[in-house]
């Protein structure tokens, strides 16, 4: 980023290619529609180019990445009056979990868990809930998710902390062997 932001316009092909992925993963579990996706992955990125000059050198682009996707995508629900929409896990999200080569039971209990995840999800408090999934499901550090959120790590972490809680609780060990890892 510190060479697009001087003015290297080939940094941008690595900065896409860095970032976009990690962003449409980010966009799709809110929206699932791959064509407002698209949209909000162009518009982050129209949105970075027009304030590249005033990226202070040095800086983690993906905090800054997710802040401006985020309120985009705060935006677009407040014009089109609704709430975020959760994903239902049936698709890409929950095979791409699944080892390669695993039975058609093991590939059922994990789409099972994934929907009954996103629903617990759907309870959490939205705060919870967005902590948990940027360092989660967007492999973003706790530094850079309290960057994206506007609070401090220590908040993050008990956030996030706090919605694994309840995911543990109420999917008792379903969910136990696939929240262990991350914390």
């Amino acid at each position: 980023m510190d060479r697009y932001a001087c003015g290297d316009d080939a940094a941008f092909s690595e900065l896409y290619d860095l970032l976009a992925p990690r962003l449409s993963s980010f966009a799709m579990r809110r929206t699932r529609d791959e064509g407002a996706t698209e949209d909000l992955v162009q518009q982050t990125f129209l949105q970075m180019h027009c304030a590249r000059r005033h990226f202070a050198p040095g800086a983690a682009v993906a905090p800054w990445a997710f802040a401006i996707a985020r309120r985009l995508l705060i935006d677009t629900f407040r014009k089109k009056c609704r709430g975020p929409v959760w994903v239902d896990e049936d698709d890409d999200d929950a095979r791409e979990s699944v080892a390669p080569g695993a039975s058609p039971a093991e590939v059922t209990a994990r789409r099972r868990l994934a929907r009954r995840m996103s629903e617990e999800l759907a309870r959490v408090s939205e705060t919870d809930r967005t902590a948990f999934e940027l360092v989660r499901f967007d492999g973003l550090s706790m530094a850079e998710a309290a960057e994206v959120l506007g609070t401090t790590a220590n908040a993050v972490k008990l956030r996030a902390f706090r919605t694994a809680e309840v995911l543990r609780a109420s999917l008792g060990d379903e969910a136990r062997e696939e929240l262990e890892g991350s914390w």
